[in-house]
């Protein structure tokens, strides 16, 4: 995807990402993020939002800390949300290519870092204020949901801080339905995941790797399962590597 497609999507999320938690009223209960409410997806999200517009904003080179949550509730707080939002989406849409500062996962550039990273943590958090409303939530397109999962299994778990382990070395496969091509392999051990796009192997595709587990499913329903917002659509073979998932590969903030 190009960076205008990311920063496209990033303006479209953000903003139904504003109207859900407006609708469910920040008292709400998140279903997909236990313990929290509609004012802390809030306050988290637009502190994202704000910590990330710095970067590219201001040009730092080294990491920068966030500015913290802030003490403001109901009218006032979605109000700071949409603001720090617009200004994330039109520093993005105006910042040059070749602009440099800090990123801390593989990408072309920092600004398409930037991009993609802000879509997709806008899009997660948008299904996350949809769950307060109840109801299934608004599709995530198949293109972008697999790129999503790429970013995940490539990027953040391909990071030392992975705590997806195993004492013994096991494969796990992420097979997308609606995308032929949307295959993913996760060979576990007691190091961090080593991941890689396709199902083959050394790349021989006449003889497919053998796994121990296989989840299953649309490319949207993977993505917001291996990000812990949905069950596993379908799973085969050995599901405690399932289990595992879902246990051990939350992403934290700090």
């Amino acid at each position: 995807m190009e960076i205008r497609e990311f920063v496209e999507t990033l303006d479209r999320e953000g903003r139904s990402l504003a109207s859900a938690a407006e609708k469910a009223g920040v008292d709400a209960e998140v279903a997909t993020c236990p313990g929290w409410q509609v004012r802390d997806l809030v306050r988290h999200t637009g502190m994202v939002h704000r910590w990330a517009t710095a970067f590219v904003a201001e040009g730092h080179t080294t990491y920068h800390p966030d500015g913290g949550l802030p003490d403001l509730n109901h009218d006032e707080l979605l109000s700071w949300f949409r603001d720090g939002h617009r200004r994330l989406v039109d520093t993005l849409a105006d910042a040059s290519p070749d602009v440099e500062c800090w990123s801390f996962l593989p990408a072309p550039s920092p600004l398409a870092f930037w991009a993609r990273r802000q879509a997709h943590e806008t899009t997660v958090h948008r299904v996350d204020a949809e769950s307060a409303l109840g109801g299934e939530p608004t599709p995530v397109p198949p293109d972008f949901a697999a790129d999503g999962i790429d970013e995940l299994l490539l990027g953040f778990h391909g990071r030392d801080r992975s705590r997806v382990r195993t004492e013994e070395p096991r494969v796990l496969r992420v097979r997308a339905t609606d995308r032929p091509d949307a295959v993913w392999t996760v060979r576990l051990s007691s190091a961090p995941p080593s991941s890689g796009r396709g199902g083959h192997v050394h790349g021989d595709t006449s003889e497919p790797e053998p796994v121990d587990c296989e989840v299953t499913g649309s490319a949207e329903r993977l993505y917001l399962a291996l990000w812990n917002r949905a069950p596993f659509p379908d799973v085969s073979g050995d599901a405690s590597l399932a289990a595992l998932w879902r246990e051990k590969s939350a992403i934290s903030w700090s």
